[in-house]
């Protein structure tokens, strides 16, 4: 039965133009792996491997997962297609601001700035994702003064407008307090920091959305931690699967200009 159960390398190549680099495939069996969890699937292929002396470095570039496994995770909670019909909006990207300066604004001013980016022309706006509850401003006003200014904006412009909550918290029953309170709210879309809040929170908070209605924006924040060296961590493309199966409707993907580091084709490469 050991037999059955071990991970098999299949194929090794090297790595064109470097010495002592190369790509494993590695191949494991199905029943190793806790159905539906994504922290399960990770602390079996990146738990341990990671700190073995042996290793110099070592970079997961991708992981292929079957149908068979993939289908027993929530994946997205609604989707594109949602989003465009509750917003009623078509044939067009989605245009969005994050709030700056991130911190420091009071609720009210916070409240202001969103009013004038969604009486300006913006589908959405955003909270920035250290944007929690500070004690300049608690997450309870700023989601008052936020809901005040979606709702004033919409009544104005006759558009359906949006702004992205960030529920991200410490403990999951207050995540889940905040949401809440942002569905009670009317607030379309709530926002989570997946990596620093982890994956077991946020497919439990995918869970809620979907039940509830809310769309669920991922903010990637951490990331470059794990995924800038190109010799050790792991590949965003990896974080971005791991996303998808945890439960999700959108994720920052990086930018092919701004100030964050990332490359243009990898980063049209993820929209592909």
């Amino acid at each position: 039965s050991l037999d059955r159960y071990k991970g098999r390398c299949y194929d090794i190549e090297a790595v064109a133009g470097e010495k002592n680099q190369f790509i494993a495939y590695v191949a494991y069996p199905l029943d190793l792996f806790e159905e539906g969890s994504v922290t399960n699937l990770f602390t079996s292929i990146v738990g341990n491997v990671f700190g073995f002396k042996a290793l110099r470095a070592l970079r997961l570039e991708d992981l292929r997962i079957p149908p068979a496994y993939s289908k027993t995770f929530i994946g997205p909670p609604h989707g594109i297609q949602v989003e465009r019909d509750k917003s009623n909006k078509y044939g067009r990207p989605l245009l969005g601001c994050t709030i700056k300066p991130k911190l420091g604004l009071s609720a009210k001013n916070y409240g202001r700035a969103v009013y004038e980016c969604l009486r300006g022309g913006l589908d959405f706006t955003k909270d920035d994702e250290n944007v929690n509850s500070q004690p300049f401003m608690r997450w309870r006003d700023r989601f008052l003064f936020v809901a005040e200014a979606l709702f004033k904006a919409q009544a104005e412009t006759g558009e359906i407008k949006g702004h992205y909550l960030n529920v991200t918290a410490g403990t999951y029953e207050e995540l889940l307090k905040r949401a809440h309170c942002a569905r009670e709210l009317g607030v379309p879309i709530v926002m989570h920091d997946y990596l620093t809040g982890g994956f077991t929170a946020n497919t439990s908070l995918a869970h809620y959305c979907r039940d509830n209605g809310l769309l669920l924006h991922i903010h990637r924040a951490m990331h470059a931690v794990i995924d800038r060296q190109k010799n050790h961590g792991m590949h965003f493309r990896v974080l971005a699967k791991a996303l998808r199966m945890s439960g999700g409707d959108h994720i920052h993907a990086g930018t092919v200009v701004g100030k964050l580091e990332g490359e243009r084709d990898v980063t049209l490469g993820f929209v592909d």
